[in-house]
């Protein structure tokens, strides 16, 4: 339960400031994590918003047969309000139907009765719903003092809005909810482990960016005719559109299981033909490439895309590292002959970039961890490496890192060789 000290009806005001308090709540909401705390925070914002004194929040069952109260403002709120309302309740069929705002102060008509009579019922005047994918998914009962004269639409247009943003932002987090209990199932391989990890990962990642790009579409048509807002909002979007984009495809590579297509290949072969699709970008960037490989390699059953996936994750890594300045990738090949006497085949890749903090270096094969902070464009996923290991991995392989913070990195790669 909340108790909250009164407070003055916050005004919608301009354009730019009903934006800006727009994009501080949806911050705010999308940084948190438990579904309870959002509810609270929703219904503390709509009430303040909204002038409410006393409040609840309701949301749906997983079952979508009722709706349970999660949070609740004022004590004579939490007494009368039920802890649940079935989902074929007339209030809960209303705001279904209709999806809009039900105030009991904008119904000057009768005609209007009948619809805002299950508020009655609630100790409740104001009810708004929270819709999501044409789903209700959640609502706030409010309980307000009367108001005088007729009700502000734009003050009603700002309550939506910010009704949408937290949908918006629930809707992710049930689906985080929904792949979290999945876990059980998800344990029975070392595969799948890794999956329930890039599932957390990804609603993680995608929640603020997902929550931005509703609420813009959302807002759009009223705010079309509003340059700055077209302008500044469309820009973010097409952002965090960028940013999902790549974390689709990264994790459709990492989590389709594919059996790797094992034909017998050359590694040098395979090497250079990776080095050759950096070589415009390394001499634009001033880096210097070394290939120094091994003769009579022994050949390798590999699959040969999928290996070179790995390669040019590396080499672009390596170049990422180097950053803008004169450096060298340095890429070797050799024979070696393992302690219990079998032969494989090495692929060392070397930079003098930035290198990594020893901190990190036990992590960096983790889904989703990255040390890339940069540019939009080479901003990390996380993902990169952890598709390389799992890769080399499936090839019964192995890959080592070794760095040294301010002077570079080296990655080794092992595979059983053919003999």
């Amino acid at each position: 339960m909340i108790d909250r000290a009164p407070q003055e009806t916050i005004p919608t005001g301009s354009v730019s400031e009903s934006l800006r308090r727009l994009t501080q709540f949806s911050r705010e909401i999308g940084e948190i994590t438990d579904i309870r705390a959002v509810a609270e925070r929703v219904l503390s914002g709509l009430s303040e918003t909204a002038q409410g004194r006393q409040g609840s929040f309701y949301l749906s069952a997983h079952e979508h047969t009722n709706f349970r109260r999660l949070a609740a403002q004022g004590s004579d709120h939490t007494a009368s309000a039920p802890p649940t309302l079935a989902a074929d309740h007339p209030l809960v069929r209303q705001l279904t139907q209709h999806r809009q705002i039900l105030d009991r102060s904008a119904a000057p008509h009768a005609a209007l009765d009948g619809p805002l009579q299950p508020l009655d019922g609630l100790c409740a005047s104001i009810a708004i719903p929270l819709i999501n994918r044409g789903r209700l998914i959640a609502f706030v009962l409010l309980r307000s003092d009367p108001a005088s004269g007729e009700p502000d639409p734009a003050h009603r247009e700002f309550l939506t809005a910010m009704a949408q943003s937290a949908a918006n932002v629930l809707d992710s987090l049930l689906i985080f909810e929904d792949l979290h209990q999945s876990q059980t199932l998800m344990r029975r391989t070392d595969r799948l482990r890794s999956l329930e990890t890039i599932a957390g990962g990804f609603a993680h990642e995608i929640r603020n960016p997902l929550t931005s790009i509703k609420t813009f579409i959302q807002l759009a048509p009223d705010r079309k005719d509003d340059d700055e807002f077209m302008r500044d909002f469309s820009q973010v979007v097409l952002d965090d559109v960028y940013r999902i984009e790549r974390l689709i495809q990264e994790i459709l590579d990492y989590a389709r299981y594919m059996e790797p297509k094992l034909t017998e290949e050359d590694v040098n072969e395979i090497v250079s033909s990776c080095l050759y699709f950096i070589d415009v970008k390394a001499r634009h960037r001033a880096i210097t490439i070394e290939k120094e490989l091994a003769a009579e390699l022994p050949r390798v059953m590999l699959d040969r895309q999928q290996i070179k996936q790995v390669l040019l994750n590396l080499f672009l890594n390596s170049m990422d590292a180097i950053g803008e300045s004169c450096g060298m990738l340095r890429v070797r090949t050799n024979r070696i002959m393992k302690p219990e006497g079998d032969v494989w085949v090495q692929i060392e890749v070397e930079d003098t970039g930035c290198g990594i903090p020893a901190d990190n270096l036990e992590r960096v094969f983790d889904p989703f961890f990255t040390t890339k902070h940069g540019s939009e464009e080479s901003e990390g996923t996380g993902l990169g490496l952890a598709i390389a290991h799992q890769i080399v991995r499936d090839h019964r392989g192995d890959i080592h890192v070794q760095s040294v913070e301010g002077a570079g990195t080296t990655f080794l790669i092992h595979l059983p060789a053919i003999v």
